[in-house]
This record gives structure tokens, C-alpha cells and sequence, in this order.
């Protein structure tokens, strides 16, 4: 079968697009692009082959997933040597909520804090 799903990007509304964008670029190495004078205005980030979609929310603070339903991250990112990644993040004072570990999916993994309080898994399957 043809192979039809490329990629996907992340969308995160947030309340203030520039505020999270200076975030990520300043505490995680994204390059922001914004595009705020557009119909729908947002900022992409892009770091590698990542990007994630800021959009307003017109105020309303952010809910994670594990407050609205007891757990979940709100993205995972399929990432290699994370240990450099997690030592990178621990250097720019990225709130690390869960170390580098292996989990009971057999993923190894660690999780971030964003600045609008979202839970980011960055991993890979292992084994």
C-alpha cells in the first residue's frame, strides 16, 4: 500500500504566541516564523525536522491533557541520543518532569514542562 501520511506538526493554542515562542526558541532551540498578520495569525517553530503551530486562544489558559483527563502527554516527539537532548534542555533550565528512562512501553524516554504547562514526551520505541 501507497504510503499517503507524510508528517505531521504539532498545534498548540496558547495565550500568548509570543511569550511561547520565546520560549522555544530561547530555551529550546526552535526558530520561530511568524506569520501575525495572517487570517489565522500563528508562529511556527521549527527545530530539525520538527514544527509546532502556535495559535491564540483568546485568553484562555492552557489545560493540559493529564488535567483534563487524569494523564497524557500533549505531544511526543520521536527523537534520537536523548540524552543530549535531556542535557541540553537541563542547561537551558527546561523543567524536566520525568528523567531519561525506559518505560513499561518499551520506549526510552524523558518529559518536559513547557511555559503554558504542557507535558512533551521526547522518545523512541526500543527493542
Amino acid at each position: 500500500m501507497e504510503k499517503l501520511l507524510l508528517e505531521s506538526h504539532c498545534v498548540f493554542p496558547t495565550p500568548d504566541i509570543i511569550k511561547t515562542a520565546n520560549f522555544y526558541e530561547q530555551m529550546m532551540g526552535f526558530k520561530a516564523v511568524k506569520y501575525l498578520d495572517a487570517n489565522e495569525p500563528h508562529i511556527c517553530l521549527y527545530r530539525d525536522t520538527t514544527e509546532i503551530i502556535l495559535t491564540k486562544t483568546n485568553g484562555q489558559k492552557v489545560i493540559p491533557n493529564r488535567e483534563l483527563y487524569g494523564y497524557g502527554y500533549d505531544a511526543y516527539f520521536i527523537t534520537k541520543n536523548q540524552e543530549e537532548l535531556q542535557e541540553e534542555f537541563m542547561n537551558s533550565n527546561v523543567k524536566i518532569v520525568r528523567s531519561l528512562d525506559n518505560t513499561d512501553y518499551n520506549n526510552k524516554e524523558f518529559v518536559i514542562e513547557d511555559i503554558d504547562g504542557r507535558w512533551i514526551g521526547f522518545g523512541i520505541k526500543v527493542g
